[in-house]
């Protein structure tokens, strides 16, 4: 590090914020300016960091922070950041230790880094290593940094280079899924843009998802801040599935600099046989082309390509669709205060583990049938 100078800066302006992410390289939508300000809406609080050198800004990352209640610290994340080009060394160590800094000065108890940084590609069979994921990983571990047992965003994605045909990316589809886009088609499934009025649909559709296949999910305002407010910003887009005139699937893509990600995506069990998902996401891949996307990202799959798997099904359904498995570095924290992150990670969930049980057995006692959902607030950096 000696004889590298880097100069720290914030950025208060959301154009300023946004033009200097689009520059960079491993730029991600969850580092644009409407990140931070809809995640300030939710208890966090968002600090956008620029670093020079020489006169010249070459780094940037958002710093989201949050008050870890009630103990008297607070926890940092930049979510998919910081963002810079990873194969200058000198460039990435001296972030690193500005972001440590930073963490230090504001009293955190951790920052935790989940940089769009790629380890290789391909499954395990076919794995092709990066080199400077690899060396990046190596010197996170002699810094001081640690592999996060948290991991707040999918490592491993399935990305589509939309620089291709038309032609070119139907060919790379597997057979069947080449099959059931057609098919969809023929049954006369029909996809068009959402607009900002059909929020409350998509919600519908998304609510009837989460309990078919049973994960949770957050309240209709929270969808219509999140859904709308990057709608409105021109970096999100849903496309809905028809059939008759009735919507039976949806896709929420979101966008920014040269990519778009298929963040969300919902169906009905109604017309589930005339494939509407199939269509989507071909008319997906089609709309991100239209808008000059060269990357078409599917936004998660499986840590362990195996059937066991959570994630295995949609990985599936997914892989027909001929794109490339793409591993990436994932979260990794550097512990600011040991005492402090040891009550956060260890003593304050036993204790409100404690109380919950303490709260279920009053309650039980009580003869009072409900069900009691206490989490974990402001302890989760998923929210």
């Amino acid at each position: 590090m000696t004889n590298f100078a880097i100069y720290q800066s914030s950025i208060s302006d959301r154009e300023t914020w946004n033009n200097l992410l689009r520059r960079l390289p491993t730029h991600h939508v969850l580092q644009s300016w409407e990140w931070g300000a809809f995640k300030e809406r939710y208890g966090w609080t968002a600090e956008r960091l620029a670093f020079e050198v020489e006169g010249e800004i070459v780094a940037a990352a958002q710093v989201l922070t949050r008050r870890a209640r009630p103990l008297p610290v607070s926890i940092m994340y930049v979510p998919k950041g910081p963002v810079l080009n990873y194969g200058n060394a000198p460039l990435r160590l001296a972030v690193l230790e500005a972001l440590a800094a930073h963490g230090r000065k504001r009293r955190a108890t951790l920052v935790k880094i989940d940089p769009d940084v790629v380890q290789g590609t391909g499954i395990p069979d076919t794995a092709k290593t990066n080199p400077t994921g690899e060396a990046f990983t190596a010197e996170l571990a002699t810094l001081g940094w640690r592999f996060s047992d948290d991991q707040i965003q999918f490592r491993n994605t399935v990305q589509l280079d939309l620089t291709q045909s038309e032609e070119t990316l139907l060919a790379t589809m597997k057979q069947k899924t080449r099959y059931n886009v057609r098919l969809a088609g023929r049954k006369g499934v029909r996809v068009r843009v959402g607009q900002l009025d059909d929020l409350e649909l998509l919600f519908q559709m998304y609510a009837e998802t989460a309990a078919r296949d049973q994960f949770i999910i957050r309240p209709l305002a929270y969808y219509r801040d999140a859904w709308g407010a990057f709608m409105r910003a021109g970096l999100a887009c849903p496309l809905i599935a028809e059939y008759e005139g009735q919507a039976i699937a949806a896709v929420i893509l979101f966008c920014f600099g040269q990519r778009a990600w298929y963040m969300y995506g919902a169906s009905r069990d109604a017309h589930r046989d005339k494939m509407p998902n199939h269509l989507l996401q071909w008319e997906a891949i089609r709309w991100a082309k239209a808008q000059d996307f060269t990357v078409y990202d599917m936004w998660g799959a499986p840590n362990n390509f195996v059937e066991s798997d959570p994630l295995w099904g949609v990985w599936r359904f997914k892989a027909g669709f001929g794109g490339q498995v793409v591993r990436h570095v994932g979260a990794w924290d550097r512990i600011i205060s040991h005492p402090w992150h040891w009550l956060y990670t260890i003593a304050l969930p036993r204790y409100l583990s404690l109380t919950r049980s303490l709260r279920t057995i009053v309650i039980g006692s009580l003869g009072i049938n409900a069900i009691v959902r206490l989490g974990r607030p402001s302890l989760t950096l998923a929210q």
